[in-house]
């Protein structure tokens, strides 16, 4: 196991937290994160978000993810609680990008990519940090990621920590947000999966799980389904053939 992922261990902070809440799209990264959230809290709740987003497939692929991961892990499958849909279409409108809109993906004038949608994580965590208070679930779980991402400015560290301040300040309570991922490359967010829940897990995310931008569920790689050209897909796809050649 590698130096980072040894950090993936549950630490006895993580153990005597014993519910979360995920974030959860359907998606590569949330998908390995819910696995690593089942192998730490006794309950774990989903929430994902509908936000208008053109890659709509994602809403169907997380009912098949979570279904699918009971069998790939059956030794949690009793912690596996509720699933939650948050309507944000209305922000969703507001917030044009290529992923709600038809727009060509390319890099912007502040030389962020187009499928940036401006604050989609910051509002999430709030909604997701309300939907805690009122389930009593004590820490969020998302994928946020630092090492292999698109040029996202709300998926940087920083920034979660500058959320979990203020929701703590804004809720009157400490929150928690957990991001397993942040310091991983996508080829360690392979191993990680490997490691949780071995082949079976592995196969659930390539065949289930869904990260393409253009929703393309039509053409099968080896790493899972999307159009191969997005920048999601090239991530995904470079990440897949690093872990495998060092298998």
């Amino acid at each position: 196991m590698s130096a980072i992922l040894e950090k993936t261990v549950p630490t006895a902070e993580q153990i005597a937290q014993k519910t979360a809440l995920v974030l959860f799209s359907g998606g590569q990264d949330s998908a390995t994160c819910l696995a690593w959230a089942l192998e730490r809290f006794d309950r774990v709740e989903t929430v994902g978000f509908d936000y208008g987003q053109r890659h709509v497939v994602e809403m169907q692929a997380r009912q098949a993810v979570r279904a699918g991961m009971t069998k790939a892990l059956p030794q949690y499958a009793s912690r596996l609680g509720e699933d939650h849909v948050v309507d944000l279409t209305g922000y969703g409108r507001i917030a044009d990008s290529a992923l709600t809109a038809d727009r060509k993906i390319e890099m912007d004038a502040r030389g962020l990519p187009t499928t940036f949608v401006p604050g989609r994580n910051l509002i999430f965590l709030v909604a997701a940090a309300a939907l805690a208070d009122r389930r009593g679930l004590e820490v969020l779980v998302g994928g946020m990621c630092e090492t292999d991402f698109s040029g996202y400015p709300d998926c940087r560290h920083e920034t979660m920590e500058a959320m979990a301040r203020a929701l703590s300040l804004g809720l009157d309570k400490p929150v928690i947000i957990d991001t397993p991922l942040m310091w991983l490359t996508k080829a360690q967010t392979w191993e990680l999966a490997d490691r949780i829940g071995g082949e079976p897990l592995v196969r659930l995310i390539v065949e289930d799980s869904h990260t393409c931008y253009r929703g393309d569920r039509a053409h099968r790689h080896v790493w899972g389904y999307g159009c191969g050209e997005c920048p999601a897909c090239e991530l995904r796809e470079a990440g897949y053939q690093e872990w495998a050649a060092a298998k």
